[in-house]
């Protein structure tokens, strides 16, 4: 009896094993059958060109940006917008991993778990997504690049609504250059890579914001606080310059003119445990996500650095990096009292058979920072611009914002940054910009972001 006991047992643990890993199997069938279908690795099945009969990719406006006509797939007739829209759309052969073509590729060949792959075989079309960029604002930030790499972001704070998303170098999707894959040069080096979305930068100068916030909130009466700037300081028997003498200067005008020796101070001051707690809270060494792509981690780790080290990690410098997207969101939770409203690039996905399958709207991420440091830092790089920058950069909209040179070594020249966002209430626009070998980030990043929130104002 006791044998019939234990196997029973036996054949009822094997049993619910089985049935277990039945729904298993069922719920990734029904969730992610489209992706396995869609894998390169399924191109015998599917067909080589896996895009040759799906549906349309339209911008804001209605604008093309993707279609399939006899077989091939069709960009925009303009070459700049192409080559503009080619990370966010993506190219043929989906290379561009978080591109829509690549992520949503599933449905816009109409694949569904019933027919499987056979409405890709039988020309019956697949389904159409409308995004929320527009081309011609994409256009310009390619234009204003002017041929130097980098990153460009631009939402709505309060839609969450994506209106430019650019990454530089790229390439045009309908004639790829032949040495695309073989360049040896470094022409194309990152070509696959939406940097906006997944590449990270040494931030320079923007990382004040988080040195700023950590001294709100845990220095008492940093506002009465001064500092003195002779060009250079000494820090663990190491110099730490700056590029101009200030003199005697508060915290608030250290942020405007971005005086190295206030921020190396305050982060030797507040120490490693309470800047990583700061730059934790403020979204780095976390993801985000934009729709079902999840952004690059920015980073902040001071852990084994020394006193010196720890001086220029609050300057932006050591081995801090930043993602272009990140910095956008974290401009919008500043903007928004400290919580982050979440971004998204798909506004609709309509199948085949015109049913509305997916619509995009506003969600709030998690709180980045709290209401009273918010509005203090909403102050303080309002005064930047006022102050410093000039307010016939962005005239009109009360925009706040901090610039950034991030040295970046080996030769090359800064990275040039700008963050920041429009305070008024008709024109909720935050926007990371980040321009490789910029040099200074006010007059490579800032020209650039000045020239797009002022076309995107009408978006």
């Amino acid at each position: 009896m006791k044998t019939t006991g234990w196997r029973s047992l036996i054949l009822y643990i094997l049993g619910l094993g089985f049935l277990t890993g039945l729904v298993f199997f069922l719920v990734c069938f029904f969730t992610q059958g489209g992706s396995w279908a869609m894998r390169a690795s399924n191109a015998h099945l599917s067909g080589v060109n896996q895009l040759a009969n799906s549906g349309t990719i339209t911008d804001r406006d209605g604008v093309i940006l993707a279609k399939s006509e006899n077989g091939n797939r069709i960009y925009p007739p303009d070459v700049l917008t192409r080559k503009a829209m080619l990370h966010v759309v993506g190219d043929t052969r989906g290379y561009i991993s978080t591109s829509i073509q690549a992520t949503y590729r599933s449905q816009l060949t109409g694949y569904n778990p019933v027919t499987g792959i056979n409405s890709l075989k039988n020309n019956d079309g697949g389904g159409d997504i409308e995004l929320t960029v527009s081309s011609s604002l994409s256009k310009l930030a390619l234009q204003q690049l002017n041929g130097k790499n980098g990153a460009v972001a631009i939402y709505n704070y309060k839609t969450g609504e994506v209106l430019c998303m650019v990454s530089s170098p790229n390439f045009d999707p309908s004639n790829p250059p032949s040495d695309l894959d073989t360049d040896q040069s470094g022409k194309y080096e990152g070509v696959y890579l939406n940097k906006a979305l997944s590449s990270t930068y040494t931030p320079g100068s923007i990382f004040k914001l988080v040195t700023t916030a950590a001294a709100i909130e845990n220095i008492p009466n940093i506002e009465q606080r001064t500092f003195q700037c002779t060009g250079k300081t000494v820090i663990n028997g190491r110099e730490i310059t700056c590029d101009s003498v200030h003199g005697t200067i508060n915290y608030r005008d250290g942020l405007a003119k971005s005086c190295n020796i206030v921020f190396a101070e305050l982060a030797v001051d507040l120490g490693k445990d309470t800047m990583t707690k700061t730059a934790n809270a403020m979204g780095f060494n976390k993801a985000f996500r934009v729709d079902d792509n999840p952004t690059g981690k920015s980073v902040y780790d001071v852990s084994n650095a020394t006193e010196d080290e720890l001086a220029w990690s609050g300057i932006g410098q050591y081995t801090d990096t930043t993602n272009p997207t990140h910095m956008m969101i974290l401009m919008g939770a500043i903007a928004n009292d400290g919580v982050p409203v979440n971004p998204y690039l798909v506004k609709k996905i309509t199948s085949s058979f015109g049913i509305p399958t997916h619509m995009g709207g506003a969600s709030n991420g998690e709180r980045l920072l709290s209401k009273s440091t918010a509005d203090q830092l909403k102050e303080m790089m309002r005064y930047n611009v006022t102050s410093d920058y000039g307010d016939n950069m962005f005239p009109g909209m009360a925009v706040c914002a901090k610039t950034g040179t991030a040295e970046v070594g080996g030769g090359k020249k800064p990275t040039g940054w700008i963050v920041g966002f429009s305070s008024k209430e008709d024109t909720p626009l935050a926007f990371a910009v980040a321009v490789e070998e910029g040099n200074y980030g006010r007059t490579s990043a800032g020209t650039i972001a000045s020239a797009l929130m002022k076309a995107a104002v009408g978006q």
